[in-house]
């Protein structure tokens, strides 16, 4: 039983943040039911490998019917949690904002995940995590000198600023609810979690100890002790020598003398170029494997930069049990880890609409009339 069980959660179906947010929910042991679409008014198989959609129940309901409308206000008066990922003002128009439940369900945590948020001048535009995170000056930060900024992929702004705050969010707001008896809205914009996410460097920033150029700070590749470097078989390490005696460390693990890579010299940054050189010819002389042999487990922070296939198969990463296989698919395993009320894989994706009648009845629904909103429509045509 994770830490979550007894929660449920109505998650209106999207794409993104929201899903992903809605997976480590059920992965922590929250009864989540999702409200799907109908897709050629029958429901469709679901597939494996579609990881951020385990954990659910699916009930296909059409939203654009009063049934379907009634239907999802009964589900959503039965949950602790609604989340949605819509632009601002879509759920309203339906007749699912959360004023329509301040009475019904006053517990309700509303849980809206957006890029932009809910008001401003861009709420309703159309982005993606690209855009979230060029304005909040995080992808300016990231890239080389001569490269410009460089896309990290969606980990920073859809999942580490948007789902990760809208998860934060919606347990502290359970937890108030439990205090108070009150719900609320979580307004969590991926905008608002990258600008979090960014206050370390501000904070360098303020005690002038970062730079907006590129490539001339310690954490964004200018530092020569802090970075990649191509080894003799082409493949890549990582190393993080920051502190005095990791970075004496590294001197000696290298096979450098001080004088090739002087200690005195580490903070001073009109260096940096020349010694970034030294050490791209010294890792040059040797595989990644070579490397690791020397390097991996000391106090170098040192680590091979691995692809996702390679990190599968990490003894580290076996041994702390990483990755999970099933029905011939790898997922990343629950994270964090309980002592007490330890998360599971949650179950793997159902078609959508698998629950539809299971669920219209627990909300009440005569079986007649669970056949007049499937015959209507109302229920997605599910047979």
């Amino acid at each position: 039983m994770g830490p979550l069980s007894g929660v449920r959660v109505v998650e209106v179906a999207g794409i993104g943040p929201a899903p992903f947010a809605c997976m480590l929910l059920a992965d922590m042991g929250a009864e989540v039911i999702r409200i799907d679409r109908a897709t050629g008014g029958v429901a469709f198989g679901a597939n494996p490998a579609d990881l951020m959609n385990r954990g659910r129940q699916s009930i296909i309901l059409n939203l654009k019917t009063i049934a379907g409308i009634d239907a999802a206000k009964k589900l959503i008066n039965s949950a602790d949690v609604v989340i949605e990922g819509f632009r601002p003002g879509v759920m309203e128009k339906l007749g699912l904002g959360p004023e329509v439940f301040t009475s019904s369900n006053a517990k309700l945590v509303y849980g809206r995940m957006t890029g932009w948020g809910q008001q401003g001048p861009l709420s309703q535009a159309a982005g993606h995590d690209i855009n979230y995170i060029a304005l909040t000056g995080a992808l300016d930060a990231i890239g080389t000198a001569s490269s410009g900024p460089v896309p990290p992929l969606n980990l920073l702004g859809d999942f580490g600023g948007g789902s990760l705050y809208l998860v934060v969010g919606v347990l502290a707001a359970l937890h108030a609810a439990k205090q108070s008896g009150e719900g609320q809205v979580v307004d969590a914009a991926i905008v608002d979690g990258t600008t979090s996410l960014m206050s370390f460097l501000h904070s360098c920033r303020a005690v002038g100890f970062w730079s907006d150029e590129r490539e001339s700070n310690m954490l964004d590749g200018g530092a020569y002790f802090y970075g990649v470097y191509r080894c003799a078989d082409d493949l890549y390490v990582s190393i993080g020598s920051i502190e005095p005696q990791f970075y004496a460390l590294l001197v000696e693990k290298m096979g450098l003398t001080q004088d090739q890579l002087p200690i005195d010299a580490q903070l001073d940054k009109t260096r940096w170029p020349e010694l970034k050189v030294v050490l791209a010819e010294q890792f040059a002389k040797k595989t990644r494997a070579q490397w690791c042999e020397i390097m991996e487990g000391s106090d170098v922070c040192f680590a091979p930069v691995l692809s996702a296939a390679e990190a599968i198969k990490h003894p580290h990463n076996i041994e702390r049990d990483a990755y999970i296989e099933r029905d011939g698919v790898i997922h990343s395993a629950p994270a964090p880890r309980f002592s007490k009320t330890p998360s599971q894989l949650a179950p793997a994706p159902v078609a959508i609409g698998q629950h539809t009648k299971d669920i219209l009845t627990s909300l009440g629904f005569s079986t007649e009339a669970i056949q007049v909103m499937i015959d209507a429509g109302d229920a997605g045509g599910i047979q």
